[in-house]
C-alpha cells in the first residue's frame, strides 16, 4: 500500500491545504473517497489512519485533509498552533477547501491511472457532514454522500439571542475549549455573520432536499454530542437517503486521540464496513 502523508496543495491568496493520500499501487484506477474532519478536528485526528488504510484495502484510492483554517499549520497540523486562523474559519471557507481539492485531484497528473476522477465519494465526520451535504448538493462531480454523526442545522449550533451569543456579537470574539490541548480556541463574530450573509446556501436542510446521489448516514445510539434525531431528519428530508445507527456508538464511535491500537474500535470498525457495502453497492 502507497501511503503518502502531508502532502501541500499550495492555492494563490489563500492557505496551503494539507492532505494525505492512501492507495495500491496497480495502476488501476480506483474510486476516489475524499474524507473531511469534524470541528476541532484533523486528518490524524485517532484512528483516521486506520481508517484510510481500511478502505485503501478494498481497492479505493483515499484523501483525507485538513480545512485550511483549521488551526494548524503545514508544519504542525496536530496542536492547533494557529489560532487565529481557526479564529478566522467559517462555513464558506471550508466549502471553498473542498472545492479546490475536488478541483485539484479531478485534474491532477500527480496520481497518474491510480484514481477514477468520475467516480469520487464524500466522507465527513460530525459537522463537516453538513460541509459534504452542501458540496454535494452543488458540485455534480460527487457520486455519493455518506455522513458519520452528521449535523442536521448549522443556525441552531449558534443559539442566537443567548447570553452567550449576545456576549459574543458584543465583544466580537467568544472561546471554547480544546479538551485535549486546553488552548482557549477563538471565534471572531465573523463566523456568524458568515453565515447570515449565506444563510439560505448554508441550510443542510436545503441541500439534502434537493441532494440527487445516494445518502448514507451513520449514527451513534449513545452520541451526545449530535443526537439521533438529527441523523432522522436529515433521514427523512432525502426519500432515498439510507440510515444506519450503531448500538452503543458514541459521537467517535469508540475512538479517543491518540488511538494507540493497531485495529479499530468495534464501533468504529462498522462504521467503515457499512460505508464500505453501501459504496460497493452505488458504484
Amino acid at each position: 500500500m502507497i501511503i503518502k502523508k502531508n502532502l501541500f496543495l499550495y492555492r494563490k491568496g489563500k492557505k496551503t491545504i494539507v492532505y494525505d493520500v492512501f492507495y495500491k499501487a496497480d495502476t488501476t484506477p480506483k474510486p476516489l473517497i475524499i474524507f473531511c474532519h469534524g470541528y476541532k478536528g484533523y486528518k490524524d485526528w485517532g484512528a483516521w489512519n486506520l481508517v484510510a488504510e481500511r478502505f485503501a484495502e478494498e481497492g479505493y484510492f483515499f484523501l483525507k485533509f485538513n480545512f485550511s483554517h483549521n488551526g494548524g499549520t503545514p508544519n504542525n497540523s496536530i496542536d492547533f498552533p494557529d489560532l487565529e486562523a481557526f479564529a478566522q474559519n467559517n462555513f464558506s471557507k471550508e466549502l471553498d477547501d473542498l472545492e479546490d481539492i475536488l478541483n485539484f485531484i479531478s485534474s491532477t497528473n500527480d496520481f497518474e491511472n491510480e484514481l477514477n476522477s468520475k467516480a469520487i465519494s464524500l466522507i465527513a465526520h460530525s459537522r463537516a457532514a453538513g460541509i459534504i451535504l452542501i458540496k454535494a448538493s452543488e458540485n455534480h462531480k460527487v457520486k455519493n454522500v455518506i455522513t458519520w454523526a452528521g449535523v442536521s442545522d448549522f443556525k441552531a449550533r449558534f443559539q442566537i439571542g443567548s447570553s452567550q451569543f449576545n456576549d459574543w456579537r458584543e465583544k466580537g470574539i467568544t472561546h471554547i475549549e480544546n479538551s485535549r490541548t486546553k488552548q482557549l480556541m477563538p471565534h471572531y463574530f465573523q463566523f456568524f455573520q458568515d453565515f447570515a450573509a449565506n444563510e439560505e446556501r448554508l441550510t443542510i436542510k436545503l441541500a439534502v432536499q434537493k441532494l440527487n446521489v445516494p445518502l448514507l448516514i451513520i449514527q451513534g445510539s449513545d452520541d451526545t454530542t449530535v443526537t439521533e434525531l438529527e441523523a432522522n431528519r436529515l433521514h427523512q428530508w432525502n426519500s432515498k437517503s439510507e440510515l444506519e445507527i450503531i448500538k452503543n456508538g458514541d459521537h467517535s464511535f469508540g475512538t479517543i486521540h491518540p488511538w494507540k491500537e493497531s485495529q479499530l474500535p468495534k464501533e468504529l470498525q462498522k462504521v467503515v464496513e457499512k460505508s464500505i457495502i453501501f459504496l460497493k453497492r452505488s458504484n
